[in-house]
């Protein structure tokens, strides 16, 4: 586990749902760390096709899979998320999913924010996250 260090100040709400702490509100990355950037993920599997049209749970679970895959080839792995940016085109629709969430995100518990969008890449996409990891050099 890296050095990062993450706080739950006493005077922010953490947030839950479904008894999920959903993030932490900050991280902070000391010196001798590298930074590893990842482009929004979407629920494509290795030939590009769309998994899960229309459902989002697994779309939800690809987007992991895909970070993890993301995460692994610069050295990385999932607890070393710092932050994420998620996008979904129904928010409603994604909080009712946060386990699975939880089962990619909850080990590192990045920093997070979440966004409603019209629309992602293509209509059948419905989530898309873009995620910031960190490394001990």
């Amino acid at each position: 586990m890296s050095a990062v260090e993450r706080v739950q100040p006493e005077t922010l709400a953490q947030r839950r749902v479904n008894g999920f702490v959903l993030y932490n509100h900050v991280v902070s990355v000391p010196a001798g760390h590298r930074l590893i950037f990842v482009s929004g993920q979407l629920a494509r599997n290795a030939l590009g096709e769309i998994v899960g049209a229309a459902d989002m749970r697994v779309q939800i679970r690809q987007v992991g899979e895909n970070l993890k895959a993301a995460l692994a080839a610069s050295g990385a792995g999932l607890d070393d998320l710092i932050k994420t940016t998620t996008f979904v085109t129904d928010i409603d629709e994604f909080f009712k999913h946060v386990d699975v969430r939880h089962e990619y995100l909850g080990p590192a518990l990045p920093t997070s924010t979440t966004i409603e969008v019209r629309r992602l890449a293509h209509p059948d996409l419905l989530v898309e996250i873009e995620a910031i990891a960190c490394v001990k050099e």
